[in-house]
């Protein structure tokens, strides 16, 4: 009952506040009514309308062109270098243009570079096209073991590294097939070439003959090695190392016994016929 009174009390006072509202409402001057301004809708873009132009950027190849500008202004000696490194790997023929887009070299501007690649020892230049020049014309290992035969006393490996690009592959097939020995100098650590020729006749002095046979060499192969590291050769076997691993695997390295020396014979290959007095016994 309490409540359905202050329910009757809130809607008389509502109805009172409307009241009072209405009369404030009607005793002001009325304002004239403002038509809203109709707003043009907006035109549809014109199609023939130009896009606008993209800004302008910066060259994102700062980098590139800065390394172009380190090369041409490097010495002569550097940029010379780079054009012969150029031709020693691709062993192609290039125009100064050619080579310019390939290593940055501006052979054309610089006549310093222009002139030395022409009279270089290592560049051949026909006029228009620059190409590597190496100091034996070969193909391949044909060509190659036919030249080294032609130097009985040993060719260096380093006039033959840059004949063709797989020619140091081809030196040692035709060392593992023992046409050519691949020696080391143990002073300078280069190797030479030497022809391994049966057909070839060797002449040996009797002064070196001598002079072989009466050196008594030792009877360890550690003692022969250290000879001959002595004298300026690199051994062709480490004896050290051998011996090392063989006790590591637990094998014995006591010597073999000497197998019953064969007596020569007429049937017996002669490989060091050159030395005739070692075959003073061979039964007629």
């Amino acid at each position: 009952m309490a409540l359905q009174e202050q329910l009757d009390r809130f809607k008389k006072q509502q109805e009172k506040c409307q009241s009072t509202l209405t009369s404030i409402a009607k005793s002001r001057p009325s304002k004239p009514s403002i038509t809203p301004k109709a707003v043009p809708a907006a035109a549809p873009p014109s199609t023939s309308a130009r896009a606008p132009a993209p800004a302008v950027k910066f060259s994102n190849d700062t980098e590139r062109l800065q390394h172009i500008n380190s090369i041409r202004k490097a010495p002569a000696g550097a940029q010379i270098k780079r054009v012969i490194d150029l031709l020693l790997e691709t062993r192609q023929a290039f125009t100064p243009e050619q080579i310019n887009d390939h290593c940055y070299v501006d052979m054309n501007s610089n006549k310093a570079v222009f002139d030395s690649l022409r009279n270089n020892l290592k560049v051949h230049y026909d006029g228009k096209r620059f190409s590597y020049k190496s100091k034996h014309d070969l193909k391949d290992k044909s060509q190659l073991l036919v030249l080294i035969r032609k130097f009985p006393e040993g060719i260096a490996v380093i006039d033959l590294k840059d004949a063709y690009p797989n020619v140091m592959d081809d030196l040692q097939a035709l060392k593992a097939v023992g046409q050519i020995w691949l020696l080391s100098n143990f002073d300078s650590q280069e190797d030479i070439a030497y022809p391994n020729d049966p057909r070839m006749v060797i002449k040996v002095d009797d002064d070196l003959k001598q002079l072989f046979r009466g050196i008594e060499l030792p009877r360890d192969m550690l003692d022969i090695e250290k000879d001959l590291q002595k004298n300026g050769m690199k051994p062709a076997t480490n004896t050290a190392k051998r011996r090392a691993a063989a006790q590591v695997q637990g094998i014995s390295t006591k010597q073999k016994a000497k197998k019953k020396k064969h007596e020569i014979s007429k049937r017996t290959k002669l490989t060091n016929a050159h030395l005739p007095e070692l075959f003073k016994n061979l039964g007629s």
